[in-house]
């Protein structure tokens, strides 16, 4: 995961204890009786017993979105005797937003593209011809639709040795993300840190793929492995919480497109 995803992450507990080991770590009690949602100086807020919930920059939370503040309200709700961070997927994605600030917009437009050039869409494996097949049933389609969409071609390649695009389909792809707003471009970015794959996001964004056809494009590998071994409790668990985290990040990108 490169570097500003990395950053991401870490961020994502902002609020309640940065980067902390929840499961080592006392959960902080909830010291809120009322949640509500406000209209307040750019945009619309949380309000906790009437006060804004603030990062721990002191940046204040607010969204130009209500529906969004409305949701990341839903989470604070929520909340019983403790607060724990890891059942507010939406909340730390905004704060992660907040923190980035439209500073990092540019950057975070690219990272995407940049993973698009690297996707996991492109590199397929030579072996075991069942995965093989399924990967070229799914992923070929993705690609196919992304191609007729820009009018743009891709190179895919068998192993994992770098594979460069076709640079008018790179500079396409980062055309159809120009106007991708400080949140979109951060729920983009998550997206694309989930599934490992920078088209599915484009994809999704544009209409071309649902969002249940994003999450199983990404785990052709990982379900193709599960049916031949059968799931392990960690990865089912850890399997959970993505699908937690994705399912945050996709209905941001509804709300913010309407």
């Amino acid at each position: 995961m490169r570097e500003f995803l990395e950053d991401a992450d870490k961020h994502r507990d902002d609020g309640y204890g940065r980067a902390q080991h929840l499961n080592k770590v006392e959960l902080p009690k909830r010291f809120y009786k009322d949640v509500g949602v406000g209209t307040v100086a750019g945009g619309f807020a949380v309000t906790l017993d009437g006060k804004t919930p603030r990062t721990p920059a002191q940046k204040p939370v607010v969204v130009p979105y209500q529906p969004v503040a409305a949701a990341m309200a839903e989470e604070w709700a929520a909340q019983q005797q403790f607060i724990d961070p890891k059942t507010m997927p939406m909340v730390r994605l905004i704060n992660s937003a907040v923190e980035a600030g439209d500073e990092r917009l540019e950057a975070l437009r690219e990272e995407i593209v940049k993973y698009s050039g690297n996707d996991l869409l492109l590199y397929r494996a030579d072996t075991p011809r069942e995965l093989v097949a399924e990967q070229e049933r799914v992923w070929d389609a993705v690609l196919v639709k992304l191609a007729r969409h820009f009018e743009i071609g891709f190179q895919p390649t068998i192993g994992i040795l770098h594979q460069p695009q076709p640079a008018p389909t790179l500079e396409r792809l980062r055309a159809s993300l120009a106007d991708a707003e400080l949140i979109e471009a951060v729920a983009l970015n998550s997206l694309t840190g989930i599934t490992g794959s920078g088209l599915l996001s484009i994809a999704l964004r544009e209409g071309l793929l649902t969002a249940e056809e994003v999450w199983t494009a990404a785990h052709v590998d990982e379900d193709y492995n599960i049916r031949l071994w059968g799931e392990v409790e960690e990865a089912t668990e850890r399997r959970a919480k993505r699908r937690m985290e994705f399912d945050a990040a996709v209905r941001v990108l509804e709300m913010v497109r309407g």
